[in-house]
């Protein structure tokens, strides 16, 4: 999610040469798992069991300005009940376009940054996406100290379990980030699933992560692998402390490539559970 100026560039790289490592398939079915999964423990999870504002035990917020990242269009509020809230059983993140603090397009980005910090481990959250052209919601995970390499990001890492640009609707991407020298020369790794009703069906987007390889599946499907080829950190930052990270962008490198319809607005992603587990 965090791609700057290199994301719209890295799409192009990701997709059309042949130096790229990247998979895709089409998700088949909608199963909804329950909390006892063999070989897994249930170590944290939000359920959305309540009603108000997202649990402040469980989750932070960035707060931003239009252009952060990405060139996005959208301005990042905290303890606003109109961009982040639990109702009916779900959590509602929610853009909308109300000039609220005079910045167009309203949103919110929801981490469990010193919160929730995990190496390793299963993540499932079960989603049910925005639509139209301009919308980019994200399940992700950033780490939480910045110690590799510049300090900066790619060279610390990035795992994107789900996004989706609504001018594409149906394509789920998963990717992983790494040093920018390694990205650039075509080892940036992505995978894509078609996911025709994830706008208006729940799925379980699913993360897989352990020592040895990352795993990303839509319900029971597995689309997409990286496996640590033990190069360094170069390669494989992925063996500290990640947090996750729910938001709604607008517009931005990627998902504004094509506008933003003002017609469709509010727009919300909307969460029935996050549940993370460790390997028994």
């Amino acid at each position: 999610m965090i791609r700057r100026v290199f994301y719209f560039v890295s799409i192009l790289i990701t997709f059309f040469t042949a130096s790229c490592k990247s998979q895709s398939t089409e998700v088949t079915s909608n199963i909804q798992d329950s909390t006892l999964i063999p070989g897994w423990n249930l170590v944290w999870s939000d359920e959305f069991n309540y009603t108000g504002l997202p649990d402040p035990k469980k989750w932070g917020y960035d707060v931003a300005v239009p252009g952060w990242v990405n060139h996005e269009a959208q301005a990042y509020h905290e303890n606003r009940l109109e961009n982040a809230r639990v109702e009916n059983g779900k959590l509602i993140i929610e853009a909308r376009l109300d000039n609220y603090k005079n910045y167009l397009y309203s949103s919110a980005r929801l981490v469990t940054k010193n919160r929730g910090d995990w190496t390793y481990g299963r993540f499932e959250i079960r989603a049910k996406l925005p639509y139209g052209k301009g919308t980019w919601p994200a399940i992700w995970m950033l780490p939480t100290v910045w110690n590799l390499g510049n300090g900066g990001w790619p060279d610390n890492g990035e795992i994107d379990i789900m996004e989706h640009v609504g001018y594409d609707q149906g394509v789920i991407h998963a990717s992983t980030h790494c040093n920018k020298y390694v990205w650039t020369n075509g080892n940036q790794k992505t995978g894509t699933i078609k996911v025709s009703d994830c706008s208006t069906a729940f799925h379980n987007y699913i993360l897989e992560w352990s020592a040895n390889e990352i795993k990303v599946y839509v319900d029971g499907t597995l689309y997409f692998t990286n496996t640590n080829e033990n190069k360094g950190w170069q390669y494989w930052p992925f063996f500290k402390n990640f947090h996750l990270i729910l938001n709604l962008a607008i517009g931005g490198d990627w998902g504004g490539a094509q506008g933003i319809d003002n017609n469709i607005f509010p727009q919300r992603m909307e969460v029935e559970y996050v549940r993370v587990y460790e390997k028994i």
